[in-house]
């Protein structure tokens, strides 16, 4: 840890000097939203291209940075080059579905114009939607063909695996599209009535699983697998959204917890739509499926079952020919059993490679496909982010992971013998965040890279890391947008604490305001998440953002990673089974005591502030640990459990019939009348995620109890409270709140 902070700040200072002379300026709320971006050139979406030619990538305008474009990078001419402008396609304004709308909110997608590609099998070509209409765009001619032009809205848009074909979605059935003779056919026939979606993912698998796709290809563009969404069963929750002009009255099919899931079926149609064969997931129909994977040969198909209590997981493979399944490894768990996406089957078509916890942390394990483990390739007390590649010929595994330190994420390889679980090679050389793309060709990989002195750079390496060349070097100059700011941004300090009761080291991050009055005191902000599968603390870039703004207010900003968060391994995530609130605000308020040892913190003014489970936090510590947070602000809180989704909170409450007093204990009502300062609540009218509804029984709740406390709410705003006014306003609301209260 003290080897990685002293590198960090090495190159902080290196970085400072570059830039020693800019004329630093005032930061402010409007200009952090506002284009070009005070992060730079940002693409988003990089893909080497099958061929190798080419890096492709979605930039946003240089005058409207949620306007975004078709670029590429080409190896040969060391060219960045425009590809499609979105505009000369279509220039209007965007008219989504209602299901792409909840599509994006799922993946967390805001802007317009080109939002997704995809490349075919050989590199020729590109394919993406845009206003809802599918495009094909040649890559020799240069020239963009509209594939469909309907009053629908077609979604989920793929190349077939040889390039032949189009799929898509179209009014919640399954459609191919001959590219050749441009003829459609039609393989599901009941989506779109009696709440039937074919091909679809249904709310909880977008939400929690990671799954925005319910179809899939086999190798050789023979059939389709596919899973059939019955949403009879989920209870209806009507829901006003309330617009600035307009209140809708929406009926929402919304999995509260303890209720009714879909129900789902898996199976595989041929491409002519002419036969469909429903496979038997067994006599359990209250299971989740949310990965379904063929094998290299196109006779198997692999689907992962999951249990309702999430303490099961099984890995199943059906055979298209025999009509037989077996189950190929099965994870338990007493508490829950975390999905990814790290399964890749070798093509040689005798064995997997596949992640698994089993030993409390996320490791790579090598299987053959009867079952039977051939050995572990990783091991140690750190986890395995993600597999990036397996090049068979060379019997390596390229793979993302926390090896050096749990706050950066690298690239790692290992040999596919597993003669060395305990000792990969790290590939990626700076210290911070690296994000991987590989070649098909195992030759090189585009890495997306930034630390908290750097903003995001792209850069291309061969496979041992030696760099090739920059696609975004983003250097900080006097023309990036960040220099006039530069000067003046305040990086943290990064250290560790023990909890309260001893079992865990908790990593923070503090930042300090520039100039610091000798003796003086200072009101602090802690700036909290806290909810399981994410992190703040890290060595990334941040930039010139909300946190930066609070410093040159004059505050101090402190965020730390408490038990339940992630890339800890289980025995840190674990202790939040069944009992939600109770850790978290624990190693929070341990947090807090070490702050007040510091003789620069004024212990009467520390506020705390937090979004979505952040919300919650800021509610839990506002009202159980008052003598310690002062002031809190609580956005788009789940103030009660059985308000939230089944998959997310069943996973880690348990089903309510099984945990009752834990649901009762892990709301926010108990402790109400623990409230003694100043509490602002807010929440996007239209939020489909977290339901409005957990904020007008917190209303409710605090009036009964004689609580005042301050409310803003969001006309139209989702969950994610997307839009440049949206949050130019509520961080201005934001810090006017703790102004008036701590200044």
């Amino acid at each position: 840890m003290k080897r990685f902070l002293k590198k960090a700040m090495v190159a902080l200072g290196c970085s400072l000097v570059m830039l020693s002379n800019a004329n630093a300026e005032q930061l402010s709320i409007e200009r952090i939203y506002s284009s070009p971006s005070l992060n730079g050139q940002t693409p988003k979406s990089l893909k080497l291209s099958p061929d190798g030619s080419r890096v492709t990538y979605l930039q946003g305008k240089s005058d409207d940075l949620n306007r975004y474009d078709l670029w590429e990078y080409n190896l040969a001419s060391e060219e960045n080059k425009l590809l499609v402008d979105s505009q000369d396609l279509f220039s209007g304004t965007e008219v989504l579905s209602d299901e792409e709308k909840a599509r994006r909110e799922r993946q967390r997608i805001y802007g317009f114009g080109i939002m997704e590609y995809k490349f075919s099998s050989d590199g020729s070509a590109l394919l993406f939607p845009l206003n809802g209409d599918i495009y094909y765009y040649n890559l020799a001619s240069k020239t963009a063909k509209r594939l469909t032009e309907t009053d629908a809205f077609e979604t989920d848009v793929k190349f077939s695996p040889k390039g032949n074909f189009v799929s898509f979605i179209r009014g919640q059935n399954i459609f191919v599209l001959n590219i050749a003779s441009g003829k459609e056919v039609q393989l599901t026939k009941d989506g779109g009535s009696n709440n039937i979606k074919n091909g679809m993912s249904e709310f909880v698998a977008q939400e929690e699983m990671g799954r925005m796709t319910g179809y899939w290809w086999s190798p050789d563009e023979a059939h389709i697998a596919f899973l059939r969404v019955d949403e009879t069963p989920v209870q209806t929750v009507i829901r006003n959204e309330i617009y600035a002009e307009k209140i809708e009255l929406i009926e929402q099919r919304y999995p509260s917890t303890g209720t009714n899931n879909v129900t789902i079926k898996l199976a595989v149609t041929d491409i002519k739509g002419k036969k469909i064969r429903f496979i038997d997931t067994g006599e359990h129909t209250d299971i989740y499926i949310p990965r379904v994977q063929w094998l290299p040969d196109s006779k198997n198909l692999s689907y992962q079952w999951q249990s309702r209590d999430q303490k099961t997981l099984k890995l199943k493979t059906y055979n298209l020919k025999k009509r037989r399944q077996k189950t190929l490894l099965t994870e338990q768990s007493d508490n829950w059993v975390n999905l990814h996406h790290d399964l890749v089957f070798l093509q040689d078509n005798k064995s997997f490679i596949w992640a698994s916890e089993r030993d409390g942390f996320k490791h790579l394990y090598h299987f053959s496909n009867n079952g039977k483990l051939i050995n572990q390739l990783t091991k140690g007390q750190w986890i395995v982010d993600a597999i990036k590649h397996v090049d068979e010929d060379n019997g390596v595994i390229y793979f993302t992971g926390r090896a050096d330190t749990p706050l950066e994420r690298h690239l790692y390889s290992v040999p596919l013998s597993g003669k060395s679980p305990e000792h990969v090679v790290r590939i990626s050389k700076r210290n911070g965040f690296h994000s991987i793309n590989f070649s098909k060709d195992s030759k090189s990989y585009i890495d997306s890279f930034s630390n908290i002195t750097t903003p995001k750079q792209v850069s291309l390496h061969k496979v041992n890391g030696e760099h090739i060349t920059w696609l975004a070097e983003n250097k900080i100059s006097e023309e990036h947008p960040i220099s006039p700011y530069y000067d003046d941004l305040i990086q943290p300090k990064f250290g560790t604490l023990t909890s309260d009761d001893k079992q865990a080291t908790l990593y923070y991050k503090l930042y300090k305001p520039k100039h610091m009055a000798p003796g003086k005191k200072y009101p602090v902000i802690v700036n909290v998440y806290g909810g399981p599968h994410a992190q703040r603390v890290r060595n990334i870039w941040q930039g010139a953002d909300f946190t930066q703004y609070m410093l040159q207010q004059g505050y101090i900003v402190f965020q730390l990673d408490n038990r339940g968060s992630n890339y800890r391994g289980t025995a840190f995530e674990f202790p939040i089974y069944e009992k939600l609130g109770q850790v978290e605000v624990d190693d929070q308020i341990t947090g807090v005591k070490h702050l007040h040892t510091l003789p620069f913190i004024d212990k009467e003014r520390i506020g705390i502030y937090g979004h979505s489970y952040g919300g919650y936090m800021a509610l839990m510590t506002m009202f159980k640990a008052g003598d310690y947070f002062k002031a809190g602000v609580s956005g788009a809180p789940v103030t009660d459990w059985l308000l939230y989704d089944t998959h997310y909170t069943e996973r880690y409450l348990n089903h309510p019939k099984a945990n009752a007093d834990g649901y009762e204990q892990s709301s926010v009502f108990p402790y109400i009348s623990g409230l003694n300062g100043p509490l602002m609540v807010y929440h996007g009218m239209a939020d489909d995620n977290v339901l409005f509804t957990n904020t007008t029984k917190l209303i409710k709740a605090l009036q009964d109890e004689n609580k005042q406390f301050e409310l803003m709410t969001y006309p139209g705003s989702k969950h994610s409270m997307r839009g440049k006014k949206v949050k130019v306003h509520l961080n201005n609301t934001i810090m006017s709140f703790f102004d008036r209260h701590f200044k």
